[in-house]
């Protein structure tokens, strides 16, 4: 689940440009890094968010699932994530 407190975001040109606050870094989504950001909406489990995306780009869950996880674990060391 995203931890709206901890970031702000805004869309420039098809990309969506996240701050988080505490630091200031930003991190700009754009392609799969954007639908899985997009898709991590409180709604979906992890098998869930693999399964979306891996339809959406008609690839298969176990090709997407370690790429998902590496992003999804970006997010939570930068605060913008917590949960599975």
């Amino acid at each position: 689940m995203k931890r709206a407190d901890r970031f702000v975001e805004t869309e420039i040109d098809g990309e969506t440009v996240v701050m988080e606050l505490e630091s200031g870094d930003f991190f700009s989504l754009s392609g799969s890094a954007l639908s899985i950001w997009q898709m991590i909406d409180g709604t979906r489990d992890k098998p869930s968010l693999v399964a979306a995306v891996a339809a959406e780009y008609r690839v298969a869950e176990a090709e997407l699932a370690p790429e998902i996880d590496a992003f999804v674990a970006d997010l939570k060391a930068a605060k913008l994530v917590e949960g599975g």
